[in-house]
């Protein structure tokens, strides 16, 4: 199978990059290399596939054109390139929305102008929820919770674009949903949690379990904003990209659908009251923080009802927490030179 894979250098991408290659596949890696850690992720690929490996296609996907071309003979595109940070998008909403959801209207349109009836993944994210404001919460010692619901954020929650990145990518969201109802594009919408894992190059904004890893590791300065109870599912990498591979082997069931794809209720954990105990122990020292205000649209608590993705992908995360944090904390540790 020949897949294109956007943003294909990035954390996620580069991860399933090496899983397809390890399988045989036929890849194309579509990516503006604008992000740090790709070039990186690029020279692992290389060194652990060989240089030939896999195609690379060093383009953005706001040019339709070139995008367009790549797309033609794709069996299987997966769209993960996108702008990744709120807080960027509240700098930057043009870019924002030009990266989020232009871009992803130029991959529906690759995919349906390509004559070869591809499958198409798209992540989205469980930011097109909002803030979830009228869903009440538990304050708990070391955490929020939702106060009802059992099982986390379901489907049927009402969608609120919050924030421009919200707006971006929910726009994408329903562009790839909608396209699936009037043009018949086998796609599938992944609302994506928190995502961890190695090859994660995670900053203060965006991918903040890496974040805290790699500060505390490399002993750089960390800011806690809020109370430190915010509560959210960790998915570790290879039961998201499990979730991929059932998606696609069932697409003939699961095409024009949405599913949350995170680690659901039983992988939740706060961000400080209870992470950070975890990554002390795995140190052997404490980690000084500083203390900051709430920053806007962080919610104190999400974490996903998985269950239909669960039912329908005969799929579910694998890696409890705990176990995820100490895996990525030795990548971490064994590769620090990489940050």
């Amino acid at each position: 199978m020949k897949y294109l894979i956007t943003g294909g250098a990035g954390f996620i991408g580069s991860n399933y990059v090496n899983r397809l290659l390890e399988r045989g596949e036929d890849v194309v890696v579509y990516d503006n290399l604008s992000r740090a850690g790709a070039p990186r992720n690029l020279d692992w690929l290389r060194q652990t596939h060989g240089t030939d490996s896999f195609q690379l296609a060093h383009a953005d996907i706001r040019g339709a054109a070139t995008l367009t071309s790549t797309a033609k003979d794709a069996d299987i595109i997966v769209h993960l390139a996108g702008q990744v940070a709120v807080t960027t998008s509240v700098t930057h909403p043009r870019e924002d929305f030009e990266i989020n959801a232009l871009g992803t209207f130029n991959v529906v349109e690759a995919a349906r102008l390509s004559g070869h009836d591809p499958i198409l993944l798209y992540a989205s994210t469980n930011k097109v929820y909002g803030g979830m404001e009228d869903v009440p919460l538990a304050e708990k010692e070391s955490r929020w919770e939702y106060a009802s619901l059992k099982h986390g954020c379901s489907e049927a929650q009402p969608l609120d674009f919050h924030s421009p990145y919200g707006c971006s990518k929910g726009a994408g969201d329903q562009y790839v949903r909608d396209y699936s109802r009037i043009y018949g594009l086998r796609s599938v919408v992944l609302r994506q949690s928190s995502i961890y894992g190695p090859r994660q190059f995670g900053i203060e904004d965006q991918g903040w379990l890496a974040w805290f890893i790699i500060a505390a590791v490399t002993e750089h300065p960390i800011t806690i904003y809020g109370d430190g109870k915010q509560a959210r599912d960790m998915l570790y990498i290879d039961d998201l990209l499990d979730a991929y591979d059932a998606s696609i082997m069932r697409i003939d069931d699961v095409a024009g659908k949405v599913y949350n794809v995170g680690g659901g209720a039983g992988n939740v954990i706060s961000i400080y009251a209870e992470a950070f105990p975890m990554l002390e122990k795995l140190l052997g020292r404490e980690i000084p923080v500083t203390r900051d205000d709430w920053r806007p649209g962080d919610q104190r608590a999400f974490y996903a009802d998985i269950r239909s993705a669960m039912k329908d992908l005969a799929w579910q995360p694998k890696v409890d927490v705990e176990k995820g944090i100490k895996m990525l904390y030795d990548w971490v540790v064994a590769n620090r030179d990489l940050f």
